[in-house]
């Protein structure tokens, strides 16, 4: 049987651009023992993603190491990292979906194997496993996510350790002024400039909070279609989930949405994308009160397709904004037919 290598991008991000971090020394180990590592330059982006592409690193991912600086901070830190490997080999052999336009039902995800032999089929449908993303917060808080096009999954946070060894600091940041072409005047300015004292991590630790939650999504339109739904997740995790099991789906540990898209039809001239733009402290408090081991978001759309409501447990739950358009764009295995 003919084996697979894992190919795959990595990126750098973090929070926002105020905590930028650089990388000095790097390196992603695999179970291939194939070499791998991280992006030239500092990161960027936002948290789960930093919106920059890099040269395709082979291989199964099965730990990491990085020593980096944080301006921010003034300090460098040293993080090396095993993942659990079983959890890798599964996880890279996944291919999640990109679409629901094949003729059979899409499942929540198929085997790399099966995408291979059935590569025809699958290519415009499922995508394998793509990008690992390494997220850096204050303090040394590092996340992992592991990425297929439409789907982030995090595979851990793990904390990096500040250097402290003086001969080591020193011979860090001769190599980041050298690499980066950094004059040592520009340097302390730098440090000067990017200053944020008493940064912490805290608030992105609160983001992986996560409750058993899944969510109903009806109408009164009688003609009305539900299609797909994207959660976008303060954690900087992301699904995408479609009709043939997104209709019934499951309870599971999730984050708290930042924004929820869902997608429906009442007719092939009437497609609609309703955006949901949550609060996290507000619905965070929500689900805490609940005392629910199983909640459940309602969201319920008017037949005239103008208006969404949204509780959780049947309480109203207060967001920051909603938002409807047309979907001029995208069909579905379930759209009417144009």
């Amino acid at each position: 049987m003919k084996t697979y290598t894992p190919e795959f991008n990595t990126e750098i991000c973090h929070p926002n651009n105020n905590y930028e971090i650089t990388p000095v020394l790097d390196y992603i180990t695999t179970l291939e023992g194939t070499p791998a590592g991280l992006p030239y330059g500092s990161s960027s982006g936002q948290w789960g993603s930093s919106g920059k592409m890099w040269t395709k690193q082979k291989g199964t991912p099965i730990g990491f190491g990085v020593t980096y600086y944080s301006y921010y901070e003034n300090k460098y830190y040293e993080i090396k990292q095993d993942f659990d490997v079983e959890y890798m080999k599964e996880m890279t052999n996944r291919c999640y979906p990109i679409s629901d336009r094949s003729e059979s039902p899409i499942k929540e995800f198929i085997s790399l194997q099966d995408y291979n032999n059935n590569f025809d089929e699958y290519r415009n449908t499922y995508s394998p496993f793509s990008t690992l993303v390494f997220g850096f917060a204050p303090k040394g808080m590092v996340v992992v996510w592991i990425c297929y096009a439409n789907i982030s999954i995090e595979i851990g946070r793990f904390t990096a350790h500040e250097l402290k060894d003086e001969k080591k600091i020193k011979e860090c940041e001769a190599k980041l002024l050298t690499t980066y072409r950094i004059e040592p005047e520009t340097h302390k300015e730098l440090i000067e400039s990017m200053s944020i004292p008493n940064a912490s991590p805290q608030l992105w630790d609160n983001y992986r909070t996560k409750y058993d939650w899944s969510f109903k999504v009806t109408s009164t339109n009688d003609n009305f279609r539900f299609l797909s739904l994207d959660n976008d997740f303060y954690n900087g995790e992301f699904e995408s989930l479609y009709s043939s099991y997104a209709l019934n789906p499951d309870f599971k540990k999730r984050a708290i949405p930042e924004i929820l898209n869902i997608y429906w039809e009442t007719g092939k001239n009437e497609r609609y994308i309703g955006k949901l733009f949550f609060n996290w402290d507000k619905t965070n408090d929500m689900f805490k009160s609940s005392g629910k081991k199983d909640n459940i978001f309602n969201i319920k759309v008017n037949k005239d397709n103008d208006q969404i409501v949204i509780d959780l447990n049947g309480k109203p739950i207060e967001v920051d904004s909603i938002r409807i358009y047309p979907n001029s764009q995208m069909r579905f295995r379930d759209s009417y037919e144009d």
